[in-house]
């Protein structure tokens, strides 16, 4: 008997010299290559996608203080899969297996019915439609409510991006440049739970004007983030010299999680940088901060994308 992948059967997007690896498991984003150049720091194929690596977050985002959310005048309890802070963390879809159809070299979906369960007694159907093109890749979410009572969600994703010198070699956190046009960050408690907000002006979490994030640990949501003229919020890092990549939202991601990974192990600490497009940030379905409340038969789409070396 052949043994199964722990990410599950994968499914690859082709576009001139670039490709895509798509995983079963969570319908996920486990490598991103344009030729020899690694633009997500991924995970092998006989791996499990750690720490979140290129996940899908649904239908939340971050964590959920203590796991519980009251909602519709019933207080619901969710597993606490993040044990030493005692929170619910990163949704309910990255271990299943979702169906995949593609339908051109450069362009698939990915599919999911989540079921109602304890903690989430709701039904909603989630879609990723995953496009490589001269613009890099776009990945357009969708949930619908297929239920028969309103439905809380949020979506969150998880890429782990990397930039390279002019030699080609990796560069860390420490020595890449960051831009992030946001105004605003969260201030978190020791549980990583929303506080407050904060002006990043003038301060050591102000990117708004690129520079590298040196020795600065960053776990940290921005919001008021600043559009360019298309509607889309753009965030860059960059090797000075070398290579950049850019990841984009569109209006229906008003909050983005930086992370440069101080919490990884050795081999993988700073590494790379997590910029990951969120609807919503941690604990929303306590502060209603983003959260998106769907009707029955309602639906509710967002896109991003990752486009590198300046492309787009």
């Amino acid at each position: 008997m052949t043994a199964l992948a722990p990410s599950g059967r994968q499914a690859k997007l082709v576009y001139d010299d670039s490709s895509v690896i798509i995983t079963e498991v969570g319908g996920g984003l486990r490598e991103y290559r344009v030729g020899d150049r690694a633009i997500l720091d991924g995970y092998d194929a006989t791996a499990m996608a750690s720490r979140g690596r290129g996940q899908l977050l649904l239908p939340w985002p971050n964590r959920i203080a203590d796991g519980r959310y009251a909602f519709g005048g019933t207080t619901q309890q969710l597993p606490l899969n993040e044990v030493a802070l005692r929170n619910a963390i990163h949704g309910l879809t990255r271990w299943s297996a979702w169906e995949i159809e593609q339908s051109a070299p450069g362009e698939l979906r990915a599919s999911f019915v989540l079921r109602a369960q304890s903690g989430y007694p709701f039904t909603l159907g989630f879609a990723a439609d995953y496009r490589l093109d001269s613009g890099g890749l776009t990945v357009t979410i969708t949930a619908t409510n297929l239920g028969d009572q309103p439905a809380p969600v949020g979506f969150g994703a998880h890429p782990y991006l990397r930039v390279a010198d002019a030699g080609g070699a990796p560069v860390r956190a420490d020595d890449a440049e960051l831009t992030v046009p946001a105004a605003t960050r969260l201030v978190t408690d020791e549980r990583m739970i929303p506080t407050g907000t904060a002006a990043v002006a003038g301060g050591e979490f102000d990117f708004r004007a690129a520079r590298p994030i040196g020795p600065l640990v960053l776990d940290t949501c921005y919001t008021d983030l600043a559009a360019d003229p298309d509607g889309r919020t753009r965030v860059r890092l960059a090797a000075p010299g070398g290579s950049s990549v850019t990841v984009w939202m569109d209006e229906a991601w008003p909050y983005l999680q930086v992370f440069t990974g101080d919490t990884l192990g050795s081999d993988e600490r700073r590494r790379s940088v997590a910029i990951e497009p969120l609807t919503c940030p941690a604990n929303a379905f306590n502060s209603g901060d983003g959260l998106r409340v769907l009707a029955p038969a309602e639906s509710f789409a967002g896109a991003w994308g990752i486009v590198p070396a300046g492309n787009g």
